[in-house]
């Protein structure tokens, strides 16, 4: 049983290491804001956002064949 014993002192020594902790606090934090923030705009953003670039899309495509053909 010497294997488990190191694997518990490993482990004890893990759970008393405290480092890394502000890091982990951090992410977790900016998690807890962003994911509200990023679920409204793909739910109520997304259908405007979308609008915009297909209507810049379909202008771009226009001016291409002005271009190409000439005014």
């Amino acid at each position: 049983m010497p294997t488990f014993t190191a694997f518990r002192k490993l482990i004890a020594r893990l759970h008393r290491d405290e480092r890394g902790a502000v890091s982990l606090e951090t992410v977790l934090i900016i998690g807890a804001i962003a994911l509200p923030i990023l679920i409204f705009i793909i739910k109520y953003g997304w259908p405007r956002i979308k609008q915009y670039f297909y209507k810049g899309l379909t202008d771009l495509e226009g001016n291409t064949d002005k271009v190409t053909n000439g005014p």
